[in-house]
């Protein structure tokens, strides 16, 4: 099933290079292989890092449903 994008998400990968946007595309398609670690404090909410680069999202019925995308410094910031 494909991932589903938060409108943050996709403004995101808009701005991003190609080369760029092929990679995080590629690294969220693998999903939960990969750099993935779920964020304490949070029921259901992983992060997957590349790079420098931090998706977060969550899992549920075999859906990945992609909440942020963002440089590793502002991720975690509300």
């Amino acid at each position: 099933m494909p991932p589903i994008y938060s409108k943050q998400a996709d403004k995101f990968l808009d701005k991003q290079t190609d080369r760029v946007f092929y990679r995080i595309e590629a690294a969220i398609n693998k999903l939960p292989e990969g750099d993935v670690t779920k964020l304490t404090g949070y029921k259901n909410l992983y992060r997957l890092r590349i790079g420098s680069f931090r998706i977060l999202f969550t899992m549920e019925n075999g859906t990945v449903m992609v909440d942020k995308i963002d440089n590793r410094g502002q991720a975690y910031k509300k």
